[in-house]
């Protein structure tokens, strides 16, 4: 077991190192629920077969010890060499190829229940949602409110709360599944959306904006519009950049683009059923539904509403629209 054990550690250590230096493409979720069966099965292994051998061997052990013992007080000899509580502790002992997976399942399936069904962590890797998130924001993501999903393959278990406009949503990157996105939903399924020369549309009707005091991006060092806008029920700020065009350069050939009418003042969408246009608030620096697409239900992962860090600046943590 030994061997076999050093090989399964081996294979994890080669898969996470070769993700971590882009030699492969890895899958987290995949390699937690790996983790999760084979400690789980060790686990199983310890509590059912390991663990009583080693209890059954100790018991041998104390048992001859107390016959010797008897025996040799027979013969008057009181004084018996041999710690009896350091020897069976040696023999209940875990080996280390057991404390290295079984010892691990408890943290390893409660860190998989807490990432599968309640809340998943992300990091902002863009400026795509600046100004309501940061580059460096980590976050964190509601599994549960659209519905329960089974972990790997995404498969819905139950049905939730649908969407609904103004959400800020994490989902699997249509044109790369194995990429996760975050954006704010902008149109539901059936939802005419039209975003013509910097202004949003929904099924005719514009939707509210207001003019706030511009806001300075640290990172590109410049001013930009600012504004805040009312999708339902919630209010979020976006920005605008003068200096980029209003129409849409290099939109895919994506599934639904005959729905779309792009022009050189932006583009108007019909949302197929099943499907969520998405939106980034850095509206002029955001690759989002207007150049690849619309987003299948299949692929929402969870709703985001959360910064618990960004190290480079603390006071960004709080909740967020």
């Amino acid at each position: 077991m030994q061997a076999i054990t050093s090989l399964v550690l081996a294979a994890f250590a080669v898969y996470a190192g070769s993700w971590y230096t882009g030699l492969i493409e890895g899958n987290f979720a995949l390699l937690l629920f790996l983790a999760t069966v084979v400690t789980g099965t060790y686990w199983l292994a310890e509590r059912f077969y390991f663990l009583p051998q080693r209890q059954n061997a100790a018991a041998l052990l104390e048992a001859s010890d107390v016959k010797r013992r008897a025996d040799l007080g027979k013969m008057g000899i009181s004084q018996v060499d041999g710690n009896m509580v350091e020897a069976k502790n040696r023999i209940l002992m875990q080996p280390w190829w057991l404390d290295w997976t079984a010892g691990l399942f408890p943290v390893i399936i409660s860190v998989f229940f807490l990432r599968s069904f309640l809340v998943e962590p992300f990091k902002i890797p863009s400026g795509s949602m600046i100004p309501t998130l940061l580059v460096g924001d980590l976050i964190l993501v509601n599994k549960f409110t659209y519905g329960l999903r089974l972990p790997v393959l995404n498969t819905k278990i139950t049905e939730g709360t649908p969407p609904q406009r103004g959400d800020v949503m994490v989902f699997r990157y249509p044109p790369k599944p194995s990429l996760d996105y975050i954006k704010r939903v902008v149109g539901l399924p059936g939802d005419t959306v039209a975003y013509i020369n910097k202004r949003l549309t929904i099924n005719g009707q514009p939707v509210a904006t207001t003019t706030l005091p511009e806001f300075f991006d640290d990172d590109a060092m410049r001013y930009f519009k600012q504004f805040e806008e009312g999708l339902g029920d919630k209010k979020h700020k976006l920005l605008n950049d003068d200096e980029r065009p209003a129409f849409v350069p290099g939109a895919d050939n994506f599934a639904g683009r005959d729905g779309c009418l792009y022009s050189v003042e932006g583009v108007t969408c019909k949302v197929p059923q099943g499907h969520y246009f998405m939106m980034g608030d850095n509206r002029d620096n955001s690759l989002d539904s207007r150049y690849w697409g619309f987003v299948p239900e299949k692929n929402i992962v969870g709703r985001a509403f959360f910064v618990w860090m960004n190290f480079g600046n603390p006071k960004r943590i709080g909740a967020f629209d």
